[in-house]
């Protein structure tokens, strides 16, 4: 039995009081915590477990799965819509049919009616726009919307089916941007209603669907255009947040089945499969359509030589209807125009599978960088984001052009970027290669894992920005040697995602934390809902985690919320379950608040090593590092340490270092040789905003000792 009042130290016997003498005195021993409050003894330490998430219950686990009864609703729709070019209006009819899962009865259904936010009756965006600032950039004039277009939903028919299978008029009340429709009965938990919607709008030229007119004519990207039912779900009840224009959306899944009524000239693609491919295509474009899916070099289906020839379609007049089913979607968008280019390629994840149809369409004046770029960046979105999250469930992917700059729903993306007269620059051909990967991966956040955009920004965007910083990467890896200037690695000059890029956004005092709703976030929206989630999740994979922790967490994220509604603490209790991490601390710091990490070097001390132990068997030197947490958020510390003989050493420590004390750290090593230098953050991982501080280098005469960072 050891004796009650020695403890072992450096493998020898030594006095308790001798333990003791080492130990700091007094305040020293007090905790020392980054946001103390003297007011409350209460636990303030940043590893402290996240009392801002809901208590674990049957619907969401502690794991952040799914519980035993997690419900989600379903909504199908069967809608006929036709375009008018002449008055560029769209009006159509659908028939829904709305599936109560829920445990709770309901006596009224929400719908949104998103394209009011462009009525001038209905728009709160409108009513709340303030003044006009004292100078206006000409060329930026046009954006301000200084007569703002009077669009919306023109709802002409509201009817329920009743039980003898009739139709009778609902009631109904629009407010702004949603609409209430009252039930007769209220809807019992597992039974069905049916009702149908008529409705139209006049086509906007520019929004997330707009029209634009090209050198060969008009085309027109069709999106949010049809009432669609809010969602129910175990959190919000009904989500009737109205929608201003900026945090985007929140959906239910369920199947499509979409008839489009366009002049005979032009070409339609959407959402879902086509149904009627022998009534809308001709014999040469079927053909060459299937032989373009047994490759991933992308064909012609139609060249641009044959946009408008009146050879190109089945008949020379009238209207077409084309027809479109799609099976477990959140939404439905299409695209319609007389002057589109069509290229088309295919692509497997497997031998033998069969294949993903990838489809780019693009009026002329798009080319020639569409032609180089679009489908090749589309299929490489499938194979990233296939990698790193799940692959790709739907049979098709299709990326239109036109004036919406940058917009996704399932299987459908719309992109800017297009060269002026027939030329592009580097700039140009990476800005369309990053919002094809972008938008096309929208697809899998929030299209296949259905998040609440309208509240959370960053669970769609910045998920979604993630792991397009690793599809660019790959693009370039794939096509090392392309048209922009690279590094002799093929390294893409990414916008987002590494923590260099999201410094300077992190020194600016007035921002708001992540966990802000979209439509609060006042300024710097690309920041917060984009770049800073990327930069965090970066630097978990890369640096915390590491990758194959991180990925194997991920994925199951990806995986068991496909098709379904996550909130924020599944996402983040996904990853410690996954990964074995508590990451509370990281949470807390990066995503709750908006401090920032500075650490920075307070003093270099070295002793004699025999002074100490009284031997030099572990060296000749004892050096402590003292560093300091200047910041308000912790993170890994990790230095390296440059000898006068020219060698390095790192040493690399987690968070955990400021387990005891968040404000100071002290580092210490035995070595016969002498520090000339130390580096906080050698990598520049953790986005410190002042480097000034994290570099120390020797004076020149041994022995000196200098406190504090210097360069």
């Amino acid at each position: 039995m050891s004796h009650p009042f020695r403890l072992y130290v450096l493998g020898t016997l030594a006095p308790a009081f001798l333990i003791l003498l080492a130990l700091p005195s007094g305040d020293a021993l007090a905790q020392h915590w980054l946001h103390p409050d003297t007011t409350w003894r209460t636990n303030q330490s940043m590893f402290r477990g996240m009392q801002e998430w809901p208590d674990p219950n049957e619907y969401r686990n502690a794991a952040g799965s799914p519980g035993p009864k997690y419900w989600q609703q379903r909504v199908d729709y069967v809608i006929e819509t036709a375009l008018d070019t002449t008055t560029h209006t769209v009006s159509g009819s659908e028939h829904i049919t709305y599936h109560n899962n829920s445990p709770d009865a309901l006596r009224y259904l929400w719908i949104q009616l998103d394209q009011n936010v462009r009525s001038l009756e209905h728009s709160r965006t409108y009513r709340v726009r303030g003044a006009l600032p004292e100078r206006i950039n000409p060329r930026f004039a046009r954006f301000l919307g200084l007569d703002p277009f009077d669009g919306g939903d023109e709802i002409t028919r509201v009817q329920l089916v009743d039980a003898s299978g009739k139709l009778v008029d609902a009631r109904y009340r629009i407010d702004d941007t949603i609409m209430k429709v009252n039930l007769p009965e209220p809807l019992a938990p597992g039974a069905s209603t049916e009702l149908e919607i008529d409705w139209s709008f006049r086509v906007p030229d520019n929004g997330r669907g707009a029209k634009e007119k090209v050198r060969d004519g008009w085309l027109y990207l069709v999106a949010q255009w049809f009432p669609r039912l809010s969602v129910y779900d175990d959190v919000n009840g009904w989500q009737t947040d109205q929608f201003l224009g900026r945090g985007e959306f929140y959906l239910n899944f369920g199947n499509y089945d979409v008839r489009i009524t366009v002049p005979w000239n032009h070409i339609v693609d959407a959402t879902g499969v086509l149904q009627n491919p022998e009534e809308v295509l001709t014999a040469t474009q079927r053909r060459r359509l299937a032989q373009a899916l047994e490759s991933e070099e992308p064909t012609f289906i139609v060249a641009p030589d044959e946009v408008m020839n009146p050879s190109t379609r089945p008949k020379t007049s009238g209207t077409l209807t084309w027809h479109f089913k799609a099976e477990n979607v959140r939404d439905f968008a299409w695209a319609s125009s007389k002057t589109f280019v069509w290229d088309a390629a295919g692509y497997r994840y497997a031998p033998g599978e069969t294949p993903i149809a990838v489809h780019s369409l693009y009026p002329r004046d798009a080319m020639p960088l569409w032609d180089k770029v679009s489908t090749r960046a589309v299929i490489q979105t499938l194979k990233t984001y296939g990698r790193m999250a799940l692959k790709f469930p739907y049979p098709k992917a299709v990326n239109v052009h036109g004036p919406v700059g940058g917009m996704e729903y399932p299987m459908v993306a719309f992109c800017g970027a297009r060269p002026r007269d027939g030329q592009y620059n580097d700039q140009l051909e990476r800005a369309l290669i990053s919002v094809t990967i972008h938008e096309v991966g929208h697809n899998w956040f929030p299209m296949i894992v259905a998040s609440d955009e309208r509240k959370w920004t960053w669970m769609d965007e910045g998920l979604n920005t993630f792991l397009q910083y690793y599809g660019e990467q790959d693009y370039a890896k794939t096509y090392c040697g392309g048209v922009w200037t690279q590094t002799d690695d093929c390294a893409y000059p990414s916008r987002r995602g590494p923590a260099p890029k999201i410094v300077d956004y992190m020194r600016d005092p007035d921002q708001v934390p992540i966990m802000t709703e979209s439509d609060l976030i006042h300024k710097d929206f690309g920041n917060n809902g984009y770049a800073k989630p990327a930069t965090g999740l970066q630097m978990l994979r890369e640096h915390v985690l590491g990758p194959e922790a991180f990925d194997e967490a991920f994925r199951e994220y990806a995986e068991k919320w496909a098709f379904k509604h996550p909130q924020p603490a599944d996402f983040f209790r996904t990853l410690e379950e996954g990964s074995g991490e508590n990451l509370a601390w990281f949470w807390r710091g990066w995503f709750y608040t908006t401090h920032a990490n500075n650490q920075a070097i307070a003093g270099v001390h070295v002793q004699a090593a025999d002074s100490l132990l009284g031997s030099t068997d572990r060296g000749r030197n004892y050096y402590r590092i003292e560093v300091q947490n200047k910041g308000g958020i912790v993170m890994p510390l990790e230095m390296e340490i440059t000898y006068d003989d020219g060698s390095t050493e790192r040493f690399d420590m987690p968070a955990d270092v400021w387990r005891n004390n968040e404000i100071s750290f002290t580092k210490g090593f035995f070595t016969d040789r002498r520090v000339v230098k130390v580096e906080l953050d050698p990598d520049q991982a953790y986005a410190d905003i002042d480097r000034d501080d994290n570099v120390w280098e020797a004076p020149s005469v041994e022995g000196e000792t200098e406190t504090g960072g210097n360069r």
